[in-house]
């Protein structure tokens, strides 16, 4: 049977050679990442370039409204809902009328 002394060199041998296995790993992902990194960066830097050309298209369709332009539309827009309101409410009342 192994000594006590024994015992415990080897189980330090061990956990070296498998943090140093844990440290290979993670070295080559790390270098992995970095080859890709690039591609990627450029990648994403073309997408967000296209939003940005996409949303300049968008608002060339519909140039910038002030916030008074954009409240008194806003407000326009609720006088037409409650227009529509009252209409379904005659209607609804003049085929209870009906009925």
């Amino acid at each position: 049977m192994s000594t006590p002394d024994t015992l415990l060199q080897a189980a330090l041998n061990r956990l070296a050679a498998r943090a140093s296995s844990s440290a290979i790993d993670a070295v080559a992902q790390l270098s992995l990442l970095a080859q890709d990194a690039p591609q990627k960066l450029r990648t994403d830097l073309q997408l967000f370039w296209e939003e940005v050309q996409d949303e300049a298209q968008r608002l060339d369709g519909n140039p910038y409204q002030s916030s008074e332009t954009a409240v008194a539309a806003d407000s326009g827009l609720q006088e037409q809902v409650d227009g529509l309101r009252k209409q379904v409410a005659a209607f609804s009342r003049e085929l209870e009328g009906m009925a």
